[in-house]
């Protein structure tokens, strides 16, 4: 099934690869006829990896396009958007014969409705076509020249979609059930390739504390030191700090659309000043990936999948960044300890999970070399890692909850009630 289909998010909904077998559905198969007997489903394994996640040492999370979907706004609202999402918004806004004219530059047979190979193409053509032979810009030039931040800002607004009134529940169980991880144990890590704004919206309403770099002053500003900061209550009377539970450490790989970068600082804004500091999509993501303040996130990245007793947990990313994929599969290679738990809704097709079926068979091999290297090695018999079919919204209702909500959350939450019912804003 697609990230965007509207079945209600359910860990029922899972399916789990079982090596040497295929994919086996969460729920017991009823045996249709008396007699036959009934197939266990894959909940309790489902369970166990997923709870033995939450219990490592060290928690780190990655998510990318696909949880954007697991939002929703009201009808009248825009919607979370993918690379068609994106293409036609960039269309929109530079007006179609003009962006035609751009895809026809550099042939539509080759762009094939790609954004980011459209991008790509223009951002070379820029590099190696600077100047006429006059030392003037051709009129191609200009057009291309003229195109290619006017979607770069088309493509800002189109990812802005999150707002008081979003449907956030997914994003909200996960903050929850990696946040409230006792606080003895290291801060959980939570990862993203997304500029929008679902998780620093779902802490805002829940008051969870995102440690992501930016300094508390009036106007937020970047620094990689803040990473090594935590949060604590000093009540008086008290001869030691006492950790705030509810808090993780928040990275944003590729920028985020309310970063601008003004004079030599970045600065958290949602004021048009500066530049956006974002990686857009185009094949340079690479490179671009090695600048501050992608390379301290990158690098943190790094640096927490090589930690002892460490878990990560996918979901809604591709692995198409192979910036960010070559470190997993590098980590896989040298951590012993590292698991591995990967849950996206593309391993299987939609026409095989219409046809229904307890157990369906692995099919093909992946198209992705680090999908199909993950699948070897657990037909290998490398008990490290788990792969699962299904939507960041069923992944996010299968993860156990270790700690139920504490009282400032149930605080919270009434005094939000209460707000509401007298017409206030969140």
């Amino acid at each position: 099934m697609p990230y965007w289909d509207n079945r209600p998010a359910s860990a029922s909904n899972i399916r789990l690869y079982v090596p040497g077998s295929g994919w086996r559905q969460a729920t017991d198969e009823t045996p249709e006829a008396e007699g036959k007997q009934s197939k266990a489903g894959a909940a309790a394994g489902i369970s166990s990896a997923l709870l033995n996640v939450l219990n490592s040492t060290n928690v780190v999370v990655l998510t990318g396009t696909g949880s954007s979907f697991a939002a929703s706004n009201p009808p009248e609202g825009p919607t979370p958007a993918g690379m068609r999402q994106v293409w036609e918004a960039v269309r929109v806004a530079t007006g179609s014969q003009v962006f035609d004219a751009i895809v026809d530059t550099f042939g539509a047979e080759r762009i094939g409705e790609n954004i980011e190979k459209l991008l790509s193409m223009c951002r070379l053509y820029l590099e190696l076509n600077e100047v006429g032979p006059d030392g003037q810009q051709d009129e191609e030039h200009q057009r291309v020249a003229a195109f290619a931040p006017a979607a770069e800002t088309a493509i800002l607004r189109r990812v802005d979609f999150v707002d008081a009134t979003t449907n956030l529940d997914a994003h909200s169980a996960l903050v929850q059930k990696i946040g409230r991880r006792g606080a003895r144990k290291p801060r959980a890590k939570l990862f993203t390739t997304n500029y929008d704004l679902c998780f620093e919206e779902v802490a805002r309403r829940s008051r969870f504390m995102l440690i992501d770099g930016f300094s508390h002053t009036l106007q937020q500003t970047y620094d990689r030191l803040n990473f090594g900061l935590d949060v604590v209550r000093r009540d008086g009377g008290r001869d030691s700090p006492d950790y705030v539970q509810n808090a993780l450490q928040f990275y944003k790989l590729h920028g985020s659309i309310d970063w601008r970068r003004h004079g030599g600082e970045i600065l958290r804004t949602r004021k048009p000043m500066g530049s956006p500091v974002l990686i857009y999509p185009r094949s340079s993501k690479y490179q671009e990936s090695f600048d501050a303040p992608y390379l301290d996130m990158l690098s943190s990245f790094q640096s927490a999948l090589r930690e002892p007793d460490t878990a990560l947990l996918v979901s809604g990313f591709g692995f198409n960044d192979d910036h960010i994929s070559s470190p997993i599969m590098s980590a896989v290679e040298s951590n012993m300890s590292l698991r591995l738990v990967v849950c996206d809704p593309a391993f299987l097709a939609s026409d095989a999970l219409e046809a229904g079926g307890h157990d369906l068979s692995a099919g093909a091999p992946p198209g992705n070399r680090f999908i199909a290297a993950f699948r070897s090695l657990a037909d290998a018999g490398d008990a490290r890692i788990h792969l699962m079919n299904g939507r960041f919204q069923d992944l996010t209702s299968a993860l156990p909850d270790l700690v139920g909500e504490d009282d400032r959350e149930r605080h919270v939450q009434r005094m939000r009630s209460l707000r509401d019912a007298a017409g206030g804003n969140q």
